[in-house]
């Protein structure tokens, strides 16, 4: 049976008005802070080593899933396909970028997703960057795997937040932070600064961001629980966390708030090319952190296979 689809437009601030409302948000956080608006860079180029090269062309934003998918007891029958939602999203060839859940199907256990396509179109096949994170059962160890290349599937499970474009380079904005003074981390901070300044017109973001210097605190789904995970405390239990080092490719995907859809409002994952990766939650060294990214508004949202049940947690 076909996912159900809900589909939404997004308010599109100009690029300069952005620029001001984060730069406004983060120096609440940051001591040293610089938003503009630059020429996106080649993300095909080291350090991202994506599968397009830039982050433009009718960006539009897919939740998928969500955690009720996963928890207290996973829906093991939730098995999605990027290829599937450039379709859905109706941008067939689409460049696909965020975060979400491998499929345990193809790895073998539960993992973390990272994924990075340029979806088959045009008779042309797709080209998939995706990595992946999982835990090595021996040791408890995070395992890093370039999952296009081994897996070669462009399947995920059970959720992910997707910022979907036609991967061409274009006007984007750039944003330097370093030396976190606040609470909030780098994402939260911006999200939380389009919400307080737009309000009841909800704006969707997406992109990519380096953490330059410093670490992080970072965690890896283990194998599925066989005990319904009920609250966050026994989430957290279950989760293996870790202070992971820069350089880290980070993949996000925030909205301002919730329009009523039962929005992921910000998801974060990153890879390396040290051997780490997975969910970001925030920089562990405020001190002598450095962020710069580089992100762009999306025009809609596409909200696919919503689950019925709400379940909100940080998987």
């Amino acid at each position: 049976m076909a996912a159900r689809i809900e589909k939404s437009a997004f308010h599109v601030p100009n690029l300069e008005e952005l620029c001001e409302v984060l730069q406004d948000g983060l120096k609440r956080n940051f001591a040293d802070v610089q938003v503009s608006v630059v020429d996106c860079p080649d993300l095909s180029q080291e350090p991202f080593g994506f599968a397009a090269a830039g982050l433009c062309g009718k960006p539009r934003i897919a939740d998928v899933g969500g955690a009720a998918y996963l928890l207290p007891l996973p829906k093991t029958e939730k098995i999605y396909n990027l290829n599937t939602v450039a379709e859905e999203v109706e941008l067939p060839g689409a460049f696909i970028l965020g975060a979400g859940a491998a499929s345990f199907k193809a790895v073998g256990v539960n993992a973390e997703l990272m994924p990075n396509v340029l979806t088959r179109g045009g008779g042309k096949p797709e080209v998939n960057h995706s990595y992946s994170a999982k835990l090595n059962p021996a040791t408890g160890e995070c395992i890093l795997e370039n999952y296009g290349e081994k897996y070669k599937t462009c399947d995920f499970a059970l959720l992910a937040n997707l910022y979907i474009s036609e991967g061409k380079p274009g006007k984007v904005v750039e944003v330097r932070s370093s030396r976190r003074t606040g609470q909030s981390n780098f994402v939260s901070c911006m999200r939380e600064a389009l919400d307080r300044h737009y309000g009841d017109k909800p704006v969707g973001m997406g992109g990519t961001f380096l953490i330059q210097k410093g670490k992080a605190k970072i965690h890896v789904m283990p194998e599925f629980s066989p005990c319904p995970l009920n609250g966050d405390e026994a989430v957290n239990s279950w989760l293996k966390f870790f202070d992971m080092s820069a350089p880290l490719i980070c993949q996000s995907v925030y909205v301002s708030r919730d329009m009523g859809f039962d929005l992921r409002v910000e998801h974060t994952h990153c890879f390396s090319h040290h051997g780490e990766g997975g969910h970001y939650h925030y920089d562990t060294t405020p001190d002598s952190v450095e962020y710069l990214g580089y992100f762009l508004p999306a025009e809609h949202l596409y909200r696919i296979d919503r689950p019925e049940k709400i379940h909100k947690a940080g998987c």
